[in-house]
């Protein structure tokens, strides 16, 4: 693979500075959306038209006769427009999907005429372009059997570069987000960046104080110190990258240099760019993070509350929290029926071992015995909370007596 000339480096790094500044200027918004992911069902997806399924004639001919459906042909389109080739009826729909986000994206996007092969384990993908490049697909068809990419084949997806986030018209967040609604689809990643274009104001070596910051747990969310790793020449303070959290937890940011990146360090660039990741591992991504992403990058913790007020911007931090493993009342429902269990079934058993055996013999009985299956799928915090409410509630029940017709 041939290396880009620095000169082309550093016009393309000029001009991706222009575009974001112009966006932040429309938008009145700090933070830039660089990354899209989402995935919709394909019932959810329009039904393919009938010029999808059988293309008429383009202007001039071209390479079919001008009147290529003859009456004959007429019944026979007919029937077989209302049962479409299941492959084709996909690509139908993920096309649809393509040219409504080019849409959404601005005038310089288009589709490219071809199917290509697929990313990510999807067998075809409709190519998104700007200026004849690809930046970025919707994909369709499984390329695999397994039943994990079977229930993937009824899926369409789309996956949105940061180069079709960072060049599209004006308002392309907020026209996504209707149109992922619109769509019934699921964000699977939104990635949400804040620039220091001079550096961080009163930070001249901002990597650096972040590594202090870190380590005296200013940078910690949920009272919990993330995970960290650094990548670049920290020696030399160059092309330095600095990353919290982690994919698979699905949130990780990378705070780095990105004036390196882009021209180079003999530039001697002061960008900084905070890079925030949100996957959907654990979390529900909201469209609405297309339309506040400022407010979502302030809601992931504190420290990134902090950055926001570097920026001198006002928001309302929106955090995206994680799922709960099972709901609260689902583990006192199951904690209840197994204490109600050994009250009615075991407790004579338990009674008759603590008098002729006692105590201590009883608990060197149950040491090392595995939960009941029925309480195996709770954490152990889970189970102590809710056995002592449980043990009151049954106890009460009990005291009280049978209740009167």
């Amino acid at each position: 693979m041939t290396r880009a000339a620095r000169s082309t480096l550093v016009l393309d790094g000029s001009e991706v500075k222009a575009r974001l500044l112009a966006e932040r200027m429309a938008s009145k918004s700090v933070v830039h959306v660089d990354w899209v992911r989402f995935t919709c069902l394909l019932r959810n997806a329009p039904a393919p038209s009938v010029d999808d399924l059988f293309p008429s004639a383009p202007p001039g001919g071209g390479r079919w006769a001008p009147n290529i459906w003859d009456d004959r042909a007429i019944e026979v389109r007919r029937i077989l427009a209302g049962l479409p080739d299941a492959d084709f009826s996909a690509s139908a729909q993920a096309k649809d999907l393509a040219f409504a986000v080019a849409q959404a994206l601005g005038d310089d996007y288009t589709v490219a005429p071809e199917i290509r092969k697929g990313h990510d384990f999807y067998r075809f993908r409709w190519s998104i372009e700007r200026n004849g490049v690809e930046c970025g697909w919707v994909g369709y068809l499984s390329s695999g059997e397994s039943p994990r990419q079977q229930a993937q084949s009824r899926t369409i997806h789309c996956n949105l570069y940061g180069a079709a986030c960072t060049f599209a018209a004006s308002g392309w967040n907020t026209r996504l987000a209707d149109l992922i609604e619109e769509y019934g689809g699921d964000m699977t990643r939104c990635d949400l960046a804040l620039d220091f274009f001079d550096g961080v104001p009163g930070l001249p070596d901002y990597l650096s104080s972040l590594v202090g910051d870190y380590k005296a747990g200013l940078c910690d969310s949920g009272g919990k110190r993330l995970k960290c790793n650094m990548l670049g020449d920290w020696a030399n303070g160059h092309e330095r990258s600095f990353y919290l959290g982690s994919k698979e937890a699905g949130k990780q940011t990378n705070v780095y240099e990105k004036g390196d990146q882009l021209f180079g360090v003999e530039a001697a660039s002061s960008w900084v760019r905070a890079e925030l990741r949100y996957g959907n591992k654990l979390r529900e991504l909201s469209p609405e993070m297309l339309r506040r992403p400022a407010d979502f990058f302030a809601g992931a913790s504190d420290w990134h509350a902090s950055l926001i007020r570097l920026a001198d911007a006002i928001v309302t931090p929106a955090p995206v929290k994680t799922a709960g493993r099972l709901a609260a009342e689902t583990v006192e429902a199951e904690v209840t029926r197994n204490v109600r269990w050994f009250r009615d079934v075991a407790a004579p058993t338990a009674a008759a071992a603590i008098e002729f055996l006692g105590l201590d013999e009883l608990c060197a009985m149950v040491s090392n015995v595995k939960l009941p299956g029925r309480l195996q799928r709770f954490t152990l915090p889970e189970l102590r909370r809710a056995f002592q409410p449980a043990f009151e509630r049954v106890s009460l029940v009990c005291d009280a007596g049978p209740v009167a017709a």
